[in-house]
């Protein structure tokens, strides 16, 4: 029998010895949830609200299973785990039908939000296919990254450093793959959804929250990984770009767009698959208010370090 809510919150709420809290704004359940493969508590973050979101006036947030949308869940017949985290990547991310008339025509059929996390090398790489039509979730890619030119010593330093303050140490540290590994089942997932043929996306395009994923880091993962660029990477949307244009006043961050749009934050701030949903929420806003969503920057394809902003007034 799923736990009920009530009896949930007020465990939470008096700090049952089930449960531990690892920041002031996140839990880990510990023996809820145990996976029957592993040792540890499928890690997911909490948000410091549970505000309504503005596309579900009754939505209630629940924490992603960070094995499931990695497709490694196996506790899909728990009810106490299904109960406890979210195995819907859609919710929170679902729009008023009647609202869809708002939306202006785009050049792109889909769009695929990425927020990658990571300043030595990547740690994280969670991409949303965003329909432009119903601006519907259509799918989900979502890896943990384990870097390559680190001692283990210095990966469990900056993965706790990183990831431990959401409790979510232990489940990276159980599905983190190479970067090569990724980017081969990157370009799996984005065949499989008609995106990519070998060269460039396909009716699609990369909207990340400012030019540093695609621009630079992305570019110096490659270089890390001894491997290509891979053509899908040659240009992308800067949603700040597109905030100034449309609205006409300067967001510098994912956190400043929300709080001006009145929408509130959800997951982990930090955590890449929580912003990623966040930047999506943000992007569905910004379509039903009418927003062209267009290419902002370019790679020359004979210099990738050189890349061409496409937007006059833009952020620096």
């Amino acid at each position: 029998m799923a736990l009920p809510r009530g009896c949930l919150a007020k465990m939470l709420s008096h700090r049952n010895p089930m449960f531990f809290s690892l920041s002031p704004l996140t839990l880990q359940p510990a023996n809820l949830a145990l996976h029957p493969a592993h040792s540890l508590a499928p890690s997911a973050s909490l948000s410091n609200s549970e505000t309504p979101s503005f596309h579900e006036p009754h939505f209630r947030w629940k924490p992603l299973c960070l094995y499931h949308c990695q497709e490694k869940c196996t506790k899909m017949d728990d009810p106490i785990h299904l109960e406890t985290f979210n195995h819907d990547c859609s919710s929170g991310l679902t729009v008023d039908i009647a609202e869809l008339n708002k939306i202006r025509p785009q050049n792109l059929d889909y769009f695929l939000v990425l927020d990658l996390e990571g300043r030595v090398e990547i740690l994280e790489f969670p991409v949303l296919m965003i329909s432009a039509k119903t601006l519907q979730l259509e799918d989900t890619f979502h890896r943990f990254v384990r870097p390559s030119k680190m001692s283990e010593r210095r990966i469990n330093e900056y993965i706790a450093n990183k990831y431990g303050k959401f409790g979510v140490h232990k489940v990276w540290h159980d599905t983190a793959i190479p970067f090569t590994e990724v980017i081969q089942q990157f370009g799996v997932w984005l065949m499989r959804n008609q995106l990519w043929r070998g060269a460039e996306l396909n009716r699609a395009a990369f909207v990340t929250c400012g030019n540093w994923d695609l621009k630079t880091k992305v570019l110096q993962q490659c270089e890390v990984s001894k491997i290509k660029l891979p053509p899908y990477f040659m240009e992308w949307v800067n949603l700040k770009d597109v905030y100034l244009n449309f609205y006409n006043r300067r967001a510098t961050g994912m956190v400043t767009m929300m709080k001006e749009l009145q929408i509130p934050l959800m997951g982990s701030h930090h955590l890449g698959i929580d912003d990623s949903m966040n930047i999506a929420r943000v992007l569905q806003r910004m379509l039903l208010d009418g927003a062209l969503i267009q290419v902002t920057a370019r790679r020359n394809p004979n210099s990738l370090q050189k890349v061409s902003f496409l937007f006059k007034n833009r952020i620096v």
